[in-house]
């Protein structure tokens, strides 16, 4: 069987605080990133967009700015991750903001199977509109778990409310929970790996992830690209001072996770080129980690002319 590697773009920021995200898909393929993963053997098909959306201020709900848009982009979302997963092909996404995960989460469950999400991420995302600062894009777990709070439009795009329940999901190199996420982690059982453990040996805490996703059908990996160190690699939309990830720490990790035998999508998020001091040496090196990473799957080198 012809392991494929499908690329899509999500080109939006609806859910997030300020315009930029919308633009990482496009970045990423100018400077190289289908060339940089087809060389690695994967037969690689660049699915191009669904349709995007900029931000713009949503006064009349500013608890939750933009839900309609955020709702459109992720069913459309959902529909091509949901056709791509049930052809039995791997579908790496590029967002966008960090809503899109509900649409892949409701794509990936569209056709009965069992999923577990790995959320790769400084913060939980576990705000609902009253906690979150009015971007969604801090809400998404608390979204796929359907918390008290959480927007019903959001929270019931998929074929199932909730889209996951707490075992589902783990939270991969936290640094930064509130009490009340805090609360929901234990109420719900989820699973965490905090960012020390993942300094300590970052193959080891993926190994672990990919021990806790041995139950699911689908393994599903979320990067917001903010649980990087910003002042080693300022590419995030959230530009914090905060400790986080080296880019060869997440390489590491992620290189475990996609090698494990049920991953089938990889969403990273987050990603503001308006950041980058210099775009094409930052994305260059964001390009040659996820190249790396792919490269390590059983899947690679089976192709040596990988574009389709």
């Amino acid at each position: 069987m012809v392991e494929v590697l499908n690329v899509l773009g999500v080109p939006t920021s609806a859910g997030a605080y300020a315009p930029g995200q919308e633009r990482a898909p496009s970045a990423f393929r100018a400077h190289g990133l289908v060339e940089a993963l087809a060389s690695t053997g994967w037969w690689v098909r660049d699915r191009g967009d669904v349709h995007g959306v900029r931000w713009q201020p949503d006064p009349d709900r500013p608890e939750a700015m933009n839900v309609p848009d955020v709702v459109d982009v992720a069913r459309s979302a959902a529909r091509r991750v949901g056709q791509l997963l049930d052809a039995g092909e791997h579908v790496l996404v590029l967002g966008g903001d960090c809503s899109i995960e509900v649409g892949v989460v409701a794509g990936a469950l569209a056709s009965g199977a069992s999923v577990g999400l790995v959320y790769i991420d400084l913060d939980a995302d576990l705000k609902v509109p009253a906690t979150g600062e009015g971007a969604l894009d801090w809400m998404g777990v608390a979204h796929l778990l359907d918390v008290p709070g959480a927007d019903p439009a959001v929270a019931g795009l998929g074929p199932q409310r909730p889209l996951l329940a707490g075992s589902d999901v783990l939270l991969l190199a936290q640094g930064n929970i509130t009490d009340s996420e805090a609360e929901i982690v234990r109420e719900r059982g989820i699973e965490v790996i905090p960012l020390a453990e993942v300094h300590a040996d970052p193959e080891a805490a993926a190994d672990r992830a990919v021990a806790w996703a041995s139950r699911h059908d689908r393994l599903l990996v979320h990067v917001d690209v903010d649980v990087l160190r910003w002042v080693d690699f300022p590419i995030a939309e959230n530009s914090r001072r905060a400790d986080g990830l080296t880019l060869e720490e997440l390489g590491a990790v992620l290189g475990r996770l996609v090698a494990a035998p049920a991953w089938r999508a990889l969403t990273v998020c987050e990603v503001n080129p308006d950041h980058a001091p210099d775009e094409t040496a930052s994305f260059a090196r964001l390009n040659r980690m996820l190249a790396e990473a792919f490269s390590r799957c059983p899947a690679a080198g089976a192709h040596p002319h990988g574009l389709a």
